[in-house]
């Protein structure tokens, strides 16, 4: 294959992972993350390292008890690939809405940098690490939805 074509290819497959992984965290869902991190994944937030991917699928439901819903947009992206292995950056917007008791709702949404690293096991680009760089955050209130 062609060496501009087998890049483009690459790159396109570790988009789709860092689309993945905002797509499972929106969905607080362990499959789709599994399918997209090694087994020794490490994420690092500004809360702490975790170390394993059994460990990592264990803060979705943490996610899922701190926040109403989320909504991940993965935006700019770009990574050096050298065979098997990629390192870069994802941008992403985070949005993560939370509901008082009296039903009014807030976005705390956070503007993410992730340094990543990600390997290609078993013809698959699988993350191995993630960072999450939080450049600023922002508070609103959330209006409610219009129905047509």
């Amino acid at each position: 294959m062609d060496a501009e074509v087998r890049r483009l290819l690459d790159e396109q497959a570790i988009r789709r992972a860092a689309t993945l992984y905002a797509m499972g965290a929106d969905r607080r869902d362990p499959a789709i993350w599994t399918a997209i991190m090694a087994e020794e994944m490490v994420l690092v937030t500004p809360r702490g390292r975790i170390e394993g991917r059994t460990r990592v699928l264990a803060a979705l439901p943490k996610l899922a008890a701190a926040f109403t819903a989320t909504q991940h947009r993965v935006t700019n992206q770009c990574h050096a690939i050298d065979g098997d292995d990629a390192i870069g950056e994802t941008y992403c917007v985070a949005d993560h809405m939370r509901e008082a008791a009296d039903g009014s709702r807030s976005i705390l949404s956070w503007a993410v940098r992730y340094q990543d690293r990600l390997r290609r096991i078993e013809g698959r680009w699988l993350f191995i690490h993630r960072e999450l760089i939080l450049d600023w955050e922002e508070r609103r209130e959330a209006l409610p939805a219009a129905t047509a």
